[in-house]
């Protein structure tokens, strides 16, 4: 016979909360593909969203976009690679929105070439937007939260951290640096009531990867590879791995970088 839980615990009882109403969120490389669909997903959990660019004017149709959905929106420009533009574009959405209670670092790249092709320009680029740039976002970020006692840091790795791809070594090991980074300020900003997270997706169909996608040999070898599920991934897919880790609901998850890969590392 089942046991029945007495009214007054009940009553109590506090359930899992997905929604962001009243916070206030920060997405860089928001214009297209993961990050737009990360920012509008924010918004429709209830997030006011700025949206942190390398050129702000080219993304008035998002703001609209999400003020349409009855949130707040703006965009600031903040380009990764230059260090002078981060904390005061933090600064910004502070000073705009109040406070800042969410930092999605999505901003990256990658460019391909065999391991003894590389030049040391690629490799300076990726490193100083994926790795360089994700570190003082959120730092930047962090001491804003810092203040607040209150903040959630998300940034996104890729599978690529996981495993070894063909001619993208230097992505791969950027990748794999901010797995590591979000265990190393997840231990160190936990007693502020800061968490910190990354999300890790597999190959996602957005514009940048569309010409590669437009090969069907390419696709049947990603679907191949994506074990579990055998689909292309899509950005909202991605979207709501980061809707999740900023949420009450995640309140106690923290260090951790969660495969959004469909089965791919599983194999």
């Amino acid at each position: 016979m089942a046991t029945e839980v007495p009214a007054a615990t009940a009553n109590a009882m506090e359930f899992p909360r997905f929604d962001l109403e009243g916070q206030t969120a920060l997405v860089t490389g928001a214009a297209r593909g993961i990050g737009r669909a990360i920012a509008l997903a924010l918004a429709h959990a209830g997030a006011d969203v700025a949206l942190g660019l390398r050129q702000p004017g080219s993304a008035q149709g998002l703001v609209d976009e999400i003020g349409a959905m009855g949130r707040r929106a703006t965009a600031v420009a903040m380009d990764v690679r230059r260090l002078e533009q981060i904390a005061p574009a933090v600064e910004e959405v502070r000073r705009a929105f109040g406070r800042l209670d969410i930092l999605v670092n999505n901003a990256g790249l990658g460019p391909s070439a065999p391991a003894e092709d590389v030049i040391e320009e690629d490799f300076d680029l990726t490193f100083d937007v994926n790795v360089k740039g994700v570190f003082f976002a959120s730092q930047a970020a962090g001491r804003v939260m810092i203040q607040q006692g209150y903040g959630r840091i998300v940034s996104l790795s890729s599978q690529a951290g996981f495993v070894a791809l063909p001619t993208e070594s230097v992505y791969c090991m950027s990748k794999a640096a901010v797995a590591h980074m979000t265990k190393c300020l997840a231990v160190e900003w936990g007693r502020f009531g800061i968490t910190v997270n990354a999300v890790a997706p597999t190959f996602i169909r957005t514009p940048g990867t569309e010409p590669d996608l437009a090969d069907p040999a390419f696709e049947a070898e990603v679907k191949e590879r994506i074990a579990g599920l055998h689909r292309i991934g899509e950005p909202m897919d991605v979207a709501g791995g980061v809707v999740f880790l900023a949420s009450p609901a995640a309140s106690l998850v923290t260090g951790v970088t969660l495969l959004i890969d469909g089965g791919w590392t599983a194999r």
